[in-house]
């Protein structure tokens, strides 16, 4: 009986020395099942992520294509535009030329015409204020600016000989150094500078034939001091067909015409003469919507202060003028036909 109970507790001793050691290992076992399921998940949510991230790289890389196609069509367009600019600009250029060679050409009879530009018979010889002869197309576009020099002068002078284009600027009387210098460089560049008054004080200006007449003069003798130029081409402030002046305007005129001088008014507006600052858009369609209906356009802008959105659009009208069959852009010269609100010659 004792030794049957001896070995039955060594049994029950040897039992209970055995299972702290099972539970540790289940316990371990348990903990590393758990440190898997968090791995797996960890590994999936960053695959899903990853894939998040793929997808998002890949949008920003279409978008991107996109972009860039866009700006290929863009310059694409573009590059078109200046080749057709460039292949009409071309034509002129060879117009001139030919025109050159003509004047070369008739030199040996220079000695038959006379003085005035006319030859023995009478008959117009034709030829524009740097002897050659006018270039010929079925529309001719002259590009105007008034009321300057001005805070818009300086760009405007840097678009036009961009495009290679000449204008015509009525400037106003003494307005300081920097407008004088850009008198000087309006001339150089080889572009007309035409008159609008001295003072452009309507009440003053329109008073009297007799203030006009001295307006007149000291604006003619202030442009030929500052650029050297005697202008022959005026343009009335407010148009001849002004409403201010209690003269009639055909007065002014005709005083214009004794002293050698011609005005020029204009048959298509930019709209931007008032106060209201049009968009780009309206400046534009203003000045080349019509072009089309007349052999002679003379359009007026302004270059002063303010005229932001003249400046603006100036590059589109040219490039779109340009793009117009038989069209071509000129400055005023001698043999411009004028484009006047007002009939003021006698009829005879």
């Amino acid at each position: 009986m004792r030794h049957m109970s001896e070995d039955t507790i060594s049994e029950d001793a040897a039992s209970q020395a055995g299972a702290p050691e099972y539970g540790i290992s289940k316990d371990k076992s348990a903990a590393a099942k758990r440190r898997m399921r968090r791995f797996r998940k960890y590994n999936i949510r960053m695959l899903i992520l990853s894939v998040f991230i793929l997808i998002a790289l890949c949008g920003s890389l279409l978008v991107r294509i996109r972009s860039l196609n866009q700006e290929m069509s863009d310059l694409s367009a573009q590059l078109e535009k200046l080749v057709r600019i460039t292949t009409r600009q071309q034509e002129v250029l060879e117009q001139l030329t030919e025109a050159s060679r003509t004047a070369m050409g008739n030199s040996a009879v220079v000695g038959n015409k006379e003085e005035n530009g006319k030859d023995k018979e009478g008959e117009d010889s034709g030829t524009g204020e740097n002897g050659l002869p006018e270039i010929t197309a079925a529309h001719k576009v002259y590009l105007t600016f008034d009321d300057g020099p001005g805070a818009n002068t300086q760009d405007i002078l840097d678009i036009l000989e961009e495009y290679d284009v000449k204008a015509t600027f009525f400037v106003v009387g003494d307005a300081g150094e920097k407008a004088e210098e850009e008198m000087r460089k309006i001339v150089e560049a080889g572009h007309t500078i035409g008159m609008h008054s001295y003072s452009h004080k309507y009440s003053e200006l329109y008073a009297s034939v007799e203030n006009f007449a001295k307006d007149l003069k000291k604006q003619q003798d202030y442009i030929y001091e500052v650029t050297g130029v005697k202008s022959t081409v005026y343009r009335f402030p407010g148009g001849s067909s002004n409403t201010v002046s209690e003269i009639d305007m055909k007065e002014f005129a005709k005083y214009l015409d004794s002293q050698g001088i011609r005005f020029f008014d204009w048959n298509i507006s930019s709209g931007d003469g008032g106060g209201y600052l049009f968009p780009k858009e309206t400046i534009i369609e203003n000045c080349v919507s019509n072009v089309s209906k007349y052999s002679t356009s003379v359009i007026l802008m302004h270059d002063v202060a303010g005229k932001t959105t003249t400046r603006e659009a100036l590059p589109v009208i040219i490039e779109k003028i340009l793009e117009m069959d038989d069209t071509v852009i000129l400055p005023i010269t001698d043999e411009t036909t004028p484009v006047q609100h007002i009939k003021w010659q006698d009829e005879t």
